[in-house]
């Protein structure tokens, strides 16, 4: 061994003559692998592109928008030395071959970004590419020189050179553009005999700028893997629920309702604001172990049962209960609902009565306890002895295909509904399905029918909650019922309604359900209902009520979170006009959010400073702050509270002292507020105000 050599040469073992042809074959296999590793690293990524967003788990799950909204995209790009870098944000529909390219700016700190918006529903895909971009480096280099003074005659020869080499390869591939390759051979000659001085100028010339974006490609090229984006409609993100019985709008508790008794409650449902109409399910009701009054065991004869005790020798989850009507009665209130612009909901619940055809057709769906009984649903200790759940891995152990077709079966459920004109389904507890079900079930489903939206009813754990999300569930139920306080209402805000949750995350606030009959709304009278409805209807872009809320029905089962004679076990007859509703309220909620685009995104929400704990300050804003509202709500629903509250007057651009434009939104008349210390008092008849900000006249 040379000295030359040093202490990186191959290391030698002592044991064995460095000259013999033994110790050459060790060296060579030490020289191999890094020989193997060089070129890898040769070849290997100079750009360096991270930080990606948004992005969904890495790129995992799809990122969500609605048609129309734009989708910013930012990452960290960067590379070695002093040379400028080209960057692309690449968007493209799944379907498409081409992508569109949006340029991407410097933002600073290495972070660039662009935006783009998809105009039509379905999967798309995004990504971002770089590369050194040795046009642009040449310009601001020659740039640089020039102005601390640098003879540049030299770098510019050298662009010269490199931009005529770039331009006769060119011309070989632009035979297609004529008007191309005739600006290629003009800017050859122009560069022949140019001087520096113009070298530089026609660097910096629009008209190269345009030659070369359509003929150099940049070096070093990086692209990122693609990003999905679900792009769904308008409803996904901003809508107003209501949920009713259908076999309860008769008017009498001795008659069931049917789908024309729904039909003539549609116009009062639109009045009040409401655009989705959402049922319980609506098929035939088993009657072994049918649920009596109150949930009790026992039902008499002329009890209708539950409608999650799904099926019957009349049918099942294909199948309409009788007493409801038939299917072209169904389809007539379909139309009829749509010409009012009420979208109709309907509950997807994957169990089943122990009378359901399914149990005689396919008992190997089911499980079978070792006495030979059928396993009843249960949530320990609770046991729901008129439903039974389907076995989704069913004898796969066996090696048999009964979860295969289980699984289409349920497909083909969804299918024959979406065929009759239902968008919109709320699905009942998916978190004590399998995750992968709802992954498979949902991309089937939107594959085919892409403006489909699902609601997922799983009031669970976070993680949970979010995964059912990230998997394709449009919408979910949320934490905002039990949500009472200051703190965990602005915290819980501020979680799901930026990024990353606010990415895959669409929060709809139902202030009650026909299973939860919140504890604040038992006691808190009329005005805990204008408190509730005020707080979901201006937080949440998506927000819903179950019928009787908006008659302040509170009557509970004694000491529980439940309705006392709930509708899930009777048919019940409501007055829509009980004295002390609050139709008018809930009415006018409704036409602030339509009328205020800042209602229209679960972003752009801010807490701002009330000095008492029971005063919520808050504003919602678009991204170009063209519409600001803000929110005052009063948390106490038994006495007078008042606050000063600090206007947040520098987001206006103004002084502390500024003068704000204010438009009274419940009530239209318009004011000036001048300073950023304002004080209000609100009362439990009218614990809230919402006014429209303007720094402008």
């Amino acid at each position: 061994m040379t000295k030359a050599m040093g202490r990186f040469a191959p290391r030698i073992h002592n044991d064995v003559d460095a000259r013999s042809p033994k110790s050459v074959a060790r060296v060579h296999s030490y020289t191999r692998p890094l020989r193997r590793d060089l070129s890898a690293a040769i070849a290997s990524a100079r750009v360096a592109i991270e930080s990606l967003s948004p992005s969904v788990d890495v790129g995992r799950f799809a990122v969500k928008r609605s048609v129309g909204q734009p989708l910013v995209v930012e990452a960290d790009v960067f590379m070695d030395g002093h040379d400028q870098l080209g960057v692309h944000l690449l968007w493209r529909a799944a379907d498409e071959q081409t992508w569109n390219r949006v340029p991407m700016q410097h933002l600073g700190n290495d972070r660039w970004g662009a935006t783009f918006q998809a105009n039509r529903i379905g999967l798309h895909e995004f990504t971002v590419e770089a590369g050194l971009d040795r046009f642009a480096s040449y310009r601001e280099d020659l740039r640089k020189k020039q102005e601390a003074g640098v003879d540049i005659s030299l770098d510019a020869q050298e662009a010269r050179q490199w931009l005529r080499g770039c331009l006769k390869r060119a011309c070989n591939r632009l035979g297609r553009s004529r008007a191309l390759q005739q600006e290629a051979q003009r800017t050859l000659e122009v560069l022949q005999s140019a001087a520096a001085a113009e070298t530089l100028a026609y660097l910096s010339s629009p008209a190269a700028q345009s030659l070369m974006e359509g003929t150099v490609a940049w070096e070093f090229m990086v692209r990122l893997p693609a990003v999905p984006l679900r792009v769904e409609r308008r409803a996904a993100s901003f809508a107003h629920w209501y949920e009713l019985f259908p076999r309860s709008q008769s008017g009498s508790v001795r008659r069931h309702g049917n789908f024309d008794d729904v039909i003539e409650r549609l116009p009062a449902v639109r009045e009040m604001g409401f655009d989705v109409l959402y049922f319980p399910p609506i098929h035939p009701i088993g009657m072994t172990n049918r649920k009596g009054r109150n949930n009790s065991l026992v039902a008499q004869a002329d009890e209708p049962g539950s409608p999650y005790a799904i099926g019957s020798e009349e049918g099942g989850h294909d199948a309409i209960h009788p007493q409801l009507g038939t299917l072209e009665d169904f389809r007539r209130l379909i139309a009829v609902a749509r010409h009012h612009d009420i979208e109709i909901a309907l509950d997807f619940a994957v169990q089943c009565s122990p009378d359901h055809p399914w149990l005689r057709a396919h008992p190997q769906w089911f499980a079978w306890r070792a006495d030979g009984s059928i396993r009843y649903a249960e949530n320990p200790p609770k046991k729901y002895e008129d439903i039974v759940g389907v076995d989704f891995y069913a004898r796969i152990a066996e090696g048999g295909d009964a979860a295969r077709t289980l699984w289409l079966a349920l497909l083909d459920v969804v299918l024959f509904w979406v065929k009759e004109g239902v968008r919109t389904f709320r699905v009942d507890n998916p978190h004590t399905k399998p995750l992968p079900f709802w992954e498979w079930l949902i991309a089937q489903v939107q594959e085919r029918y892409p403006e489909v939206i699902f609601l997922s009813e799983a009031f669970t754990r976070p993680k949970m909650m979010y995964r059912l999300a990230k998997l394709g569930f449009t919408q979910s139920y949320t934490y905002f019922t039990w949500r009472e306080h200051k703190q965990e209402l602005s915290d819980y805000l501020n979680e799901i309604s930026c990024p990353p949750v606010s990415d895959f995350f669409r929060p709809n606030f139902f202030v009650n359900t026909p299973d939860i009959n919140p504890r604040f709304l038992q006691v808190s009278g009329r005005a805990g209902f204008l408190i509730r409805a005020a707080l979901a209807s201006t937080m949440s872009a998506v927000w819903g009520m179950y019928s009787g809320f908006e008659l302040c029905e509170a009557s509970a089962v004694p000491g529980k979170e439940e309705y006392l004679d709930s509708e899930k076990y009777e048919i019940r007859a409501w007055d829509w006009r009980r004295p002390g509703n609050i139709v008018a309220e809930v009415t006018v909620l409704n036409r602030v959010r339509r009328e205020n685009p800042a209602f229209h995104r679960q972003e752009g929400i801010r807490f701002h400073r009330a000095d008492n704990d029971q005063i919520l300050m808050y504003t919602r804003a678009t991204p170009e702050r063209d519409n600001v509202v803000l929110i005052v709500v009063s948390l106490d629903p038994f006495a007078e509270q008042g606050a000063n509250m600090e206007l947040p007057l520098w987001e206006f651009g103004l002084a502390d002292d500024g003068v704000l434009q204010v438009e009274d939104l419940l009530h239209g008349y318009r004011f000036e507020w001048q300073g950023k210390n304002q004080h209000i008092s609100l009362s439990p008849e009218h614990p809230y105000s919402i006014w429209r900000l303007s720094s402008r006249p």
